[in-house]
């Protein structure tokens, strides 16, 4: 067998300077035979250099062997865990150290955990026979009862006293009333509630023919009593009860020039259209409805410059109808900010709201929440310490820090100071 140690030796060394071969067909026959090789040089060791299997061509089946049996000899050194055993064991050790991590925390802060869950807003729920049911937001109930609580004990903002509601003539027939109505709600779109109150007043006893003439003899639209309501807007402006007759009706109305009427109205934001469409309204309801308003919110809204949030108000305030809530920024603002919901325009919030709100709240909301709006959460510069949800905990948007300070907590602390001095 010296020649087959020589073909070993070389074999070994080319196997050093070639890169390694994968396993094929052929190597796994070559394997077979090596085996068959060495059984018989086990079995007969006799043979002598002449037979069949010396002079087979052993340098190649060895260089074709040696990776092989290098793999082998490998892997009996290496454990034989599996890679799925090893993962499944990082696996178990990791959810081991996150359950010893939660039992260790103390009994106080799950509390508070558990105390800061996030309210959810209203959610659209599919019920099993197909239909959709809306889900309420979270302690919405009690953010209302708070909020109207606290309206009721301090009715200061201006919508308490000057809303759209409040401008119609007291003494008028209830069919001028409702007229009242309607064009007060026009007048207050981008405008202040203090200055719709200025110039509505100026409406009902400026408008006849008295007043057109005394308009002649002073041309010039009296500011100084806008200014002066706009500076004292806390106080309130309440519409003279004389006996007389208010002069804003539909008749005067269709009798009075473009003009006269947009020097009246000034005040208000875009004037120039609320006038041109106080004077076709006027045309339309002569016409159509005997000088009355319409009787359902879809009859409303096809007048000109009247549009949802102005139909469903004037349901409420001049017919006692209550189809549908009243959205304006104030009320489309405030919910979003709660976290409610989360809407792009006011008539997203007024379908998202009458989807789930009681109706029996719905002509009452847009009055509360204007209210907060004038008051405390103001658009810009809320006054979160003045409003009563503050520090519970129920509003999404609430500014921390501001909270009003008491006399009696102002004179402890400064008590406190004086004797640790």
């Amino acid at each position: 067998m010296r020649t087959s140690r020589v073909s070993q030796e070389t074999a070994k060394l080319v196997q050093a300077l070639s890169p390694p071969r994968r396993q094929t067909r052929s190597s796994l026959a070559a394997s077979a035979l090596r085996n068959f090789s060495s059984s018989e040089n086990q079995v007969a060791p006799e043979l002598s250099d002449d037979s069949s299997l010396s002079s087979a061509n052993t340098e190649d089946i060895e260089d074709l062997l040696e990776p092989s049996a290098k793999r082998r000899r490998r892997n009996a050194d290496t454990p034989t865990t599996s890679i799925s055993s090893v993962s499944t064991t990082k696996r178990v050790k990791k959810e081991v150290t996150v359950k010893t991590e939660i039992t260790e925390i103390p009994a106080t802060k799950a509390k508070n955990v558990s105390s800061k869950k996030r309210r959810q807003p209203a959610k659209k729920i599919k019920r099993e026979d197909g239909s959709f049911e809306v889900q309420p937001p979270s302690n919405w109930e009690t953010m209302y009862d708070i909020v109207k609580k606290m309206r009721a004990a301090n009715p200061t903002a201006p919508v308490d006293t000057m809303g759209c509601a409040e401008l119609h003539w007291r003494t008028s027939p209830p069919k001028e009333q409702r007229f009242h109505t309607l064009v007060a709600l026009m007048l207050s779109s981008q405008t202040k509630d203090t200055v719709t109150a200025v110039v509505m007043q100026r409406l009902h006893t400026e408008l006849g023919q008295d007043g057109e003439q005394n308009a002649r003899n002073d041309s010039s639209p009296s500011k100084s009593l806008v200014k002066k309501e706009e500076d004292n807007d806390t106080d309130g402006i309440k519409l003279s009860s004389a006996k007389k007759d208010s002069t804003l009706t539909v008749q005067n109305i269709l009798a009075v020039s473009p003009e006269r009427l947009n020097q009246m109205i000034w005040a208000v934001g875009f004037h120039n259209n609320k006038t041109k469409y106080i004077k076709q309204v006027a045309e339309i309801l002569r016409d159509r409805y005997d000088s009355d308003i319409p009787t359902t919110p879809e009859e409303l809204m096809k007048l000109p410059g009247v549009g949802p949030k102005m139909a469903y108000l004037c349901m409420s305030a001049a017919w006692g109808k209550h189809e549908g809530i009243g959205v304006d920024v104030h009320v489309h603002r405030i919910t979003n900010l709660w976290g409610w919901h989360a809407t792009k325009n006011p008539e997203e919030t007024r379908m998202a709201l009458q989807s789930w709100l009681p109706r029996d709240k719905w002509h009452e909301i847009n009055k509360l929440l204007v209210g907060l709006g004038q008051t405390a959460c103001l658009p810009v510069g809320r006054k979160c310490g003045e409003c009563d949800l503050a520090g519970t905990g129920l509003c999404k948007g609430e500014i921390k820090g501001l909270v009003v300070k008491t006399k009696r907590e102002v004179r402890e602390e400064a008590k406190v100071k004086v004797e640790a001095v």
